[in-house]
């Protein structure tokens, strides 16, 4: 037996001793829904082909999207749990396009913390079944940053930037993503902004919408002519009321917060009582899944979270995490999750389903450690 399939018969049987039933999804999948969640950027990353009719499909890229569809596919309304393992399909810089991931997800389950810290105790499980006992645990948390963000009333076009910035690990620099709108952007459409300022929202859209229309444009990467609208909106707003230096100053001091859960919880509710922001919701529900992994064994002083921490933020909504090999710091993640209760809402969902968790990449798991 390989070390990959060895790695899948392990995982599968850790999560189907959990109530994780083994999901598996063809292997051919449409491609317009991941266009549609990740934008037109992975469309460079998948590999595509079309059926006779024209039809876009790709090689499973991952296995969350096909497990939801799956699920909704199903019909059913009752809480649910999956697991899987097998190859997914996705470019990599200098690491093979063909490679086995696991993983599990939890639909439809009301006790968030509770699920939460379920679904990050059982990857740490996978991960110490596979070799790593001690692996390096980064933890971040969208929906308390997006708390702060809206407490703060950064304007939309501004909010983005910054989210951009924290994705791309800049830590509490990223508050420098304030002051920096694309130039290019900015410059080429210098006088369309110019004519929407002070503008009536409702009128100012339709204009947009016409000029667009004019153009030929309905969709970009993903986006309707009315969410490219929106977009123009908030920037023109942000021309006439940009981010002030205390509100730039707070968020500095957030996103410089670092250390274990508790550590954290301590400094951002001691920032929040400074700021008279309310983040009592978020930061109780973050203190509330910390217990939960406390009590499911978890060594949570060995966590290292801050608010400046970040996956795909446009698909996450509450925590977020990784676990790295401390052997390989220079390596990618080996595992990683989170909440993203948005996204079988828009993959079809007739009404919101919770959702969350995680996937290990079994390549990078039962690879040789120094």
């Amino acid at each position: 037996m390989t070390a990959i399939a060895a790695a899948i018969e392990t995982v599968i049987a850790l999560f189907a001793r959990e109530g994780y039933g083994r999901a598996e999804p063809a292997i051919l999948q449409p491609a317009d829904v991941f266009l549609d969640l990740s934008g037109e950027d992975i469309r460079r990353r998948i590999f595509m082909t079309q059926d006779a009719e024209g039809r876009d499909w790709c090689l499973r890229p991952e296995y969350t999207i096909p497990v939801a569809l799956q699920h909704l596919a199903s019909g059913s309304r009752e809480p649910a749990s999956y697991g899987y393992a097998g190859p997914v399909f996705r470019m990599r810089a200098q690491e093979p396009g063909e490679f086995a991931q696991a993983g599990i997800e939890s639909f439809g389950r009301s006790d968030f913390s509770a699920t939460d810290a379920e679904i990050m105790a059982l990857t740490l499980e996978a991960a110490a079944a596979l070799g790593l006992s001690a692996p390096k645990i980064q933890m971040g948390d969208v929906a308390l940053l997006d708390a702060l963000l809206d407490g703060l009333a950064v304007p939309p076009a501004a909010r983005r930037r910054l989210m951009r910035a924290v994705v791309q690990g800049k830590g509490a620099e990223a508050v420098f993503a304030l002051d920096a709108p694309e130039a290019q952007s900015e410059a080429a459409h210098a006088g369309l902004l110019k004519a929407l300022e002070g503008q009536d929202p409702k009128a100012a859209r339709a204009f947009v919408e016409d000029v667009l229309s004019i153009a030929g444009i309905s969709t970009v990467g993903g986006r309707t002519a009315g969410d490219i609208a929106e977009r123009f909106l908030a920037r023109a707003a942000e021309r006439e009321n940009p981010v002030n230096a205390e509100v730039k100053a707070l968020l500095a001091q957030a996103l410089a917060v670092t250390g274990d859960p508790d550590i954290a919880s301590a400094a951002l509710r001691g920032l929040a009582e400074q700021a008279s922001l309310d983040l009592a919701r978020q930061l109780d529900a973050f203190d509330e899944r910390t217990g939960f992994l406390a009590v499911r064994g978890v060594d949570v002083t060995q966590i290292a979270f801050t608010p400046a921490f970040a996956r795909n933020l446009d698909y996450y909504t509450g925590f977020i995490f990784e676990l790295h090999d401390p052997a390989r710091p220079e390596q990618k993640p080996v595992a990683g999750g989170g909440r993203y209760d948005h996204v079988l809402g828009r993959l079809g969902a007739e009404s919101a389903i919770p959702a969350v968790g995680a996937s290990l990449w079994l390549d990078r798991l039962t690879g040789d450690r120094a």
